[in-house]
């Protein structure tokens, strides 16, 4: 099975969540994919049908996906000067947050000392609770 056929529901999810800028290329037994996607959200659904298809750890299929507007986060807004927002779904942890906004799932407690004034628990957030993201 061609690579392209392997992953074209990620192809597929790309598009149907108002993807722009799709390129995709094979090289090396490699997939390449690079799109820009509206928010996280669709970013996540993205990257979920990947893992769903090659697995946690997939080595045939590089992704660059990107965000069209990076300053806003989840159905948050950017404040103007720098500062994002990102409004909690349900099933998030501060650890999912900060990987996927900084990579780095060990950086959730940047986001719990920025939403002090919020959470007393970092292991307590509540779906539709907005949290900065520093």
């Amino acid at each position: 099975m061609a690579l392209q056929e392997k992953y074209q529901a990620v192809l597929d999810t790309i598009n149907q969540s108002g993807g722009v800028d799709v390129s995709v290329s094979e090289n090396n037994g490699v997939l390449n994919i690079t799109a820009t996607v509206p928010t996280p959200t669709e970013k996540i659904t993205v990257w979920n049908k990947i893992k769903e298809i090659g697995g946690d750890n997939p080595g045939d299929i590089a992704a660059d996906i990107r965000m069209i507007n990076s300053e806003v986060a989840a159905g948050g807004t950017g404040d103007g000067v720098g500062q994002k927002t990102y409004v909690v779904n349900s099933g998030d942890t501060l650890s999912k947050i900060a990987k996927e906004m900084y990579g780095d799932a060990n950086k959730y407690m940047d986001i719990f000392n920025a939403n002090k004034d919020k959470l007393s628990d970092p292991d307590k957030i509540k779906p539709g609770q907005e949290l900065i993201i520093p």
